[in-house]
């Protein structure tokens, strides 16, 4: 049965999202959509609510389909409500009262702490909060259910909890995730739609195979416009020759034939469709610094705490050499994050007992926060007052990053997520670091970004110690892993275990 489809559906906001789009939701339906940032995913998903209007086209429901959207972000007026308030935002007025309860299996499905469900909403971390932005659209009883990136700021834990709960709904829901976590949307979903300026293409497959025929038809696409080109620039050349032939023998017969091969060259050239070529949102790129050095970073038996003292965990002897890329895994509260905090203070001068480095060393960080970032600078000034290159030169670095001439100018406070981390990034490359601390680097970078740092790591000789619970990209980028476990920091020859047991804890 078709719950909702698509006709003709296109939205311009300043530029062209998308248009002509053409889909259809089938009840129990499991189906990602991927796109950069900015390139019309949570709009879109905006529409299929209800919430907004499409610059052209439509959509059309079944009768008595409810859709509900999931928000990236929860309304700035129920930040100071508790928790438990905000899901019950959900319910019409008239109903809260007699309906609560309903709030709270939900709450117990989600497995959200009882301690929690009075605190202030936006005094919760990023992760709970996301939790409970999910409850607030599931208390609707939705018929298809819309959801905006619902695996940011969560652990593995969480991650894990939140792809059993989706396997677990009712077979007649439908879902729509829109989310830049690959593992994520192999493991939920079942088709695939890649949201494209002009021509958007839908795979009945999960992500990565779908992402893989994708590749492919572009290839396809590619190889047939450069044939047809040839075979129109080839008509050209004959109807040329055939041209002047006429010309010297006043023939009228050739020049009919010149005719039709200009007119069949034009008709080839028309119908001739380019491969996509997706419009960038800037490249991220690293600068490999380079050292001589053999050893970067030792540790003997440190002891890492929180920041009142207690202790987390010893690391007993372990080194970082040029080309280590590390992956320090372990569950929320374990102390990965402090580690970085750790090193970070011992690379920017200060001592701590067993840290021993090397002088040769240039940290590169990047914490969660991107506290390297100052939100009341413009981006101009973000490089300008950092680095000594040129204005025509801080326009180029900036414009490579995705941020065109008539905007360098903005706040970084106004920055979205995506738009941060690719100038973190920037300064992060113009640093020339030659040992990178990353805590968290793919939170709001799309799949091209990931992608591309990806790539940027993998390259170079640059050392490397990271966070993250980006599955696919510790795969690809770790070559060494730390764990955190029973009070000690161990490596571990792969991460494929701990993630597997993360998932069910």
């Amino acid at each position: 049965m078709t719950l909702l489809s698509a006709h003709s559906l296109g939205i311009t906001l300043g530029t062209r999202l998308f248009s002509n789009l053409e889909f259809s939701i089938q009840k129990g339906d499991r189906l990602g959509l991927v796109a950069a940032n900015g390139r019309g995913k949570s709009t879109l998903l905006r529409c299929l609510a209800g919430l907004s209007d499409p610059t052209e086209g439509g959509c059309r429901t079944a009768r008595g389909i409810r859709v509900t959207l999931m928000v990236q972000d929860p309304d700035p007026d129920l930040l100071r409500l508790p928790m438990r308030d905000v899901v019950l935002a959900a319910l019409p007025a008239g109903t809260r009262d007699w309906e609560a309860w309903r709030a709270d299996v939900v709450l117990d499905a989600l497995e959200l702490p009882e301690g929690l469900r009075a605190n202030p909403f936006g005094e919760l971390s990023g992760g709970w909060q996301r939790m409970a932005l999910l409850a607030q659209a599931w208390l609707t009883e939705p018929d298809i259910l819309l959801m905006d990136e619902p695996t940011n700021h969560l652990d593995l834990q969480r991650i894990g909890q939140l792809q059993r709960w989706t396997a677990a709904l009712p077979k007649e829901t439908a879902l729509l995730i829109a989310s830049h976590d690959r593992a994520f949307l192999d493991e939920t979903t079942s088709r695939t739609l890649f949201l494209r300026p002009d021509v958007s293409v839908a795979f009945a497959l999960p992500y990565s195979a779908a992402r893989a025929s994708l590749d492919a038809l572009d290839a396809a696409t590619a190889r047939e416009h450069a044939n047809a080109l040839r075979q129109a620039d080839q008509l050209r050349r004959q109807a040329a020759k055939l041209n002047n032939i006429g010309i010297n023998s006043g023939s009228d017969l050739l020049t009919v034939k010149t005719r039709q091969l200009k007119d069949r060259a034009e008709r080839i050239e028309s119908a001739a469709r380019p491969a996509h070529r997706a419009a960038s949102a800037g490249k991220i790129r690293l600068s490999d610094g380079g050292t001589d050095a053999k050893t970067l970073l030792a540790m003997h038996e440190v002891r890492v705490t929180t920041p009142d003292g207690r202790p987390l965990f010893g690391t007993g002897k372990l080194w970082v050499h040029p080309g280590d890329r590390v992956v320090v895994l372990g569950g929320n509260g374990a102390g990965k994050s402090r580690l970085l905090h750790h090193v970070t203070r011992v690379m920017r001068g200060e001592t701590h007992a067993g840290f021993r480095i090397n002088p040769s060393i240039i940290p590169g960080i990047c914490d969660q926060t991107l506290s390297h970032l100052r939100p009341g600078e413009t981006l101009h000034q973000a490089i300008a007052d950092r680095f000594e290159v040129g204005e025509q030169r801080i326009r180029a670095l900036l414009a490579g990053a995705g941020f065109v001439v008539e905007r360098q100018g903005r706040m970084v406070s106004t920055l979205s997520g995506g738009q941060k981390a690719r100038l973190a990034m920037l300064i992060l490359r113009l640093e020339e670091p030659n040992f990178y601390l990353l805590d968290e680097p793919t939170n709001h970078l799309d799949i091209e970004g990931q992608e591309a740092l990806e790539g940027e790591l993998n390259r170079g000789e640059a050392a490397c110690i990271l966070v993250s619970h980006d599955r696919r990209f510790v795969k690809s980028v770790g070559n060494r892993f730390w764990l955190i476990e029973r009070g000690r920091l161990v490596e571990i020859d792969a991460p494929d275990a701990y993630f597997a047991a993360a998932m069910v804890r």
